[in-house]
């Protein structure tokens, strides 16, 4: 259940930041009222994520998910592009969660 709220916590930031770009700097309604109630969702399941896993692992996971996640809709949904820096960056946060999540004694399977 803990990494189901985590991945609810994960898909609702990516939505939030998504509409955030979409409402033109809080200037349309809807995507702006979309962002608020995706980012307080959010947080709601990221809060009990965190009552099984520790902090520092779960806060690794959904800010280096919602990285990847975000950066993804910028390119399929925005049309807006990604230099190499950029990709090569993307793949280092996904093997450090993976490093992480394999490795890591620290972290509550």
């Amino acid at each position: 259940m803990k990494y189901l709220f985590l991945g609810l916590a994960i898909t609702l930031e990516v939505i939030g930041s998504s509409f955030l770009k979409a409402s033109d700097g809080f200037s349309k309604l809807l995507p702006s009222i979309i962002t608020f109630i995706a980012l307080v969702g959010c947080f709601f399941f990221f809060s009990q994520a965190l009552k099984s896993i520790p902090l520092g692992i779960a806060y690794a996971i959904w800010a280096g998910l919602g990285i990847v996640l975000t950066a993804a809709v910028s390119v399929v949904i925005f049309k807006q592009t990604l230099d190499l820096p950029a990709i090569l960056g993307i793949l280092l946060i996904i093997t450090g969660v993976i490093v992480m999540n394999v490795f890591s004694k620290t972290n509550a399977h």
